[in-house]
């Protein structure tokens, strides 16, 4: 069964992508999810949720943040209403959020998502022991270490087929503090659409920005692995992510209508070379001109990755 997982930056777009064939939808709260497209209110997570369940679709949350002294105590409640309202499952990195799973009994279903780390089956295997029903794999693997890992995984994994890559974060605010040295004023948060280049590479575009999780900072280019939805479902690799971090409203929309046809197509066994080509060509129309596109690690040999 494969199941597409799209991100959503408001109400209005999260029900037009249910609408449009999406799967799930993966929304939260900005103190506790990181990198969403845009926050959520408790009410509206309760309204999705409602609206989700009776299209028979479902509602993943992200609660994936690094959880500081503050923020653990905090999070309990905010778990607590999640179980209430019946979300269909949440996604952590924090081991202690597991633990406040487990000795304060609240009945949440959850995807380990510690971002770059999860890179082995051992890693996603070990958590599954401990509840997890599914890991977010990290998105620097290449296709010989998703199969590899697909063929000795106990639960579902989720892999970005199309978004954004964040390279590196900070709870610092790198930003900030360089604008307050040079002495100027600069917005920081990510509309102000900042980038960061390598001073030997000046086609390098690094989107960066700050939010209450500190400094993010995004590969040049998004991925798109249109073309390789066959391989990954003849792999068993059927949980697809799409991001739509820096792709807004119905252009996002727009795209996941074109994995939703994908989708179809591999369902019914209708996936053909001359389909995926004239999808992954329909999807650069919808994408953001100033965005660059490829395969990210996909094609790499693992080998040559340091």
């Amino acid at each position: 069964m494969i199941e597409l997982v799209a991100t959503a930056e408001s109400t209005i777009q999260a029900k037009a992508l249910l609408a449009a064939g999406v799967d799930t939808l993966y929304i939260g709260e900005e103190r506790f999810g990181l990198r969403l497209p845009n926050a959520f209110t408790r009410e509206e997570i309760a309204e999705l949720t409602e609206w989700a369940h009776r299209h028979n679709k479902q509602i993943r949350v992200a609660v994936n943040a690094i959880m500081h002294n503050d923020m653990i105590k905090d999070v309990i409640p905010y778990l607590a209403f999640l179980e209430e309202i019946g979300v269909d499952s949440i996604t952590v990195g924090d081991p202690g959020v597991i633990h406040l799973l487990r000795t304060k009994g609240i009945s949440l279903p959850y995807q380990y998502d510690a971002q770059t780390l999860v890179t082995s089956s051992n890693q996603i295997n070990f958590w599954a022991k401990r509840g997890a029903i599914g890991a977010v794999l990290a998105r620097e693997l290449t296709a010989v270490e998703l199969k590899e890992i697909a063929a000795q995984v106990t639960v579902p994994v989720e892999v970005l087929v199309y978004g954004a890559t964040c390279i590196h974060q900070s709870k610092r605010n790198l930003l900030k503090n360089y604008f307050g040295f040079v002495e100027q004023a600069y917005a920081t948060e990510k509309e102000r659409g900042l980038f960061i280049s390598e001073p030997k590479n000046k086609d390098t575009h690094y989107s960066i920005y700050e939010d209450l999780h500190g400094t993010h900072i995004f590969a040049t280019n998004d991925i798109s692995l249109m073309d390789k939805l066959g391989e990954l479902a003849e792999a068993g690799l059927t949980q697809w992510k799409l991001d739509g971090i820096f792709t807004k409203g119905d252009d996002f929309v727009s795209i996941a209508k074109l994995f939703v046809e994908a989708k179809e197509a591999i369902t019914s066994e209708k996936y053909t070379e001359d389909l995926y080509e004239k999808l992954a060509m329909q999807l650069k129309t919808f994408h953001p001109a100033e965005r660059g596109l490829d395969e990210g690690f996909y094609e790499k040999d693992p080998s040559e990755i340091q």
